[in-house]
């Protein structure tokens, strides 16, 4: 059975028409039965489709790889968040322009993987222009978290496998593993295999996400410590010792485990309002805390949504922030899905806790 309906539109109202097709997919160890879009279709407009959960992976039988530790990444997790615990005790001794700015660090940074690498770069949501996406990598770099090409590679291979040996953060392995345990251990073999696989060309093809994969160690320790730290001392004459355990370390730390909290409390604690059959789940206070990735049940179920959630700048600052661009003219064709389609998947697929609001 094949049903054609307007699937989604971007903001500037253009539609797209895509099918219903009922078939068998797999997430995790579970086999579902569920309707399914012809994402093929949906997808045509951003030129790509790798982010589209892959019903035919299989996890390979037998006993799984071992372990092997990344002692690097273990030290200079275990010292970051040491550093991070010790900011806490200075806040007190901070100037209120210190912890205004450390916030406005926190924000800048956090748009760099919400709005930068994540909606426009993993999954083509909107369109920037050149500004905003020089903008976006600076913010980027500002966040530390791999440069733009490797998170993006990562993010889609993390939706194509979603919860199986293939994905980079698997929240089957666990809160820990799915939080901060996948970077302190080598890749599951899928992780590397399937990620090899994916067609990137469009990353590869973006002249500012290959100048910073270029420059990215030195980007970082200008934008994530030099300048965070070098700001409060220079002009208002703050300790040089809190200015860089602040705005720098206790910043950074928080934004790493703002968005460790989507791939791992995200998947883990909340409703299914939109599909009960997939892990992912709707948690506003990760929405809070990630400034809107927290509506993770509809960013799976819909990941080309330009908003990640139906409910607009609701615990979204970075809706609103593409919202801005696109009123000043740097941002364009916003992808959205219609009321209709939503309402449609939610009685299809979803566990009935949108009946209660």
């Amino acid at each position: 059975l094949k049903i054609s309906f307007k699937d989604f539109s971007s903001t500037s109202s253009t539609t797209t028409v895509g099918t219903v097709t009922s078939r068998v997919t797999r997430n995790g160890n579970a086999f579902v039965e569920k309707d399914l879009l012809n994402h093929e279709d949906l997808a045509g407009d951003r030129g790509m489709v790798d982010d589209i959960f892959d019903e035919t992976y299989r996890e390979k039988e037998g006993p799984k790889p071992p372990l092997r530790y990344v002692w690097r990444n273990i030290i200079l997790m275990s010292l970051l968040h040491l550093g991070a615990l010790f900011a806490l005790t200075l806040i007190p001794s901070a100037k209120i322009q210190t912890l205004a700015w450390a916030v406005l660090c926190f924000l800048v940074s956090a748009l760099g993987i919400t709005a930068g690498s994540h909606r426009l770069w993993s999954h083509r949501s909107y369109k920037a222009t050149l500004p905003l996406r020089i903008f976006l990598t600076i913010a980027n770099s500002m966040a530390f978290q791999n440069d733009i090409y490797e998170w993006v590679r990562d993010h889609r291979v993390h939706h194509k496998f979603s919860e199986t040996d293939a994905d980079p953060h698997n929240a089957m392995r666990g809160f820990f593993f799915s939080h901060i345990g996948w970077l302190l251990v080598r890749k599951h073999p899928d992780v590397i295999e399937k990620g090899q696989k994916l067609d990137l060309s469009d990353i590869k093809a973006d002249k500012v996400v290959m100048f910073q994969r270029r420059y990215y160690k030195p980007s970082v320790v200008l934008l994530c410590f030099t300048l965070p730290s070098v700001v409060p001392w220079y002009f208002w004459d703050e300790s040089i010792v809190i200015s860089f355990f602040i705005p720098a370390i206790l910043r950074y730390a928080v934004g790493l485990n703002a968005t460790w909290l989507v791939n791992s409390a995200a998947h883990m604690f909340g409703n299914r309002p939109y599909d009960q059959n997939i892990n992912p789940r709707e948690n506003p206070l990760v929405s809070l805390g990630a400034i809107g990735e927290g509506f993770h049940n509809y960013h799976h179920t819909f990941p080309y949504d330009y908003s990640t959630s139906e409910y607009g700048w609701r615990f979204n600052l970075t809706t609103a922030f593409i919202d801005l661009m696109c009123l000043l003219g740097l941002a364009s064709d916003r992808k959205k899905v219609s009321k209709e389609v939503i309402l449609a998947r939610k009685m299809r697929t979803g566990d009935g806790s949108h009946k209660s609001g």
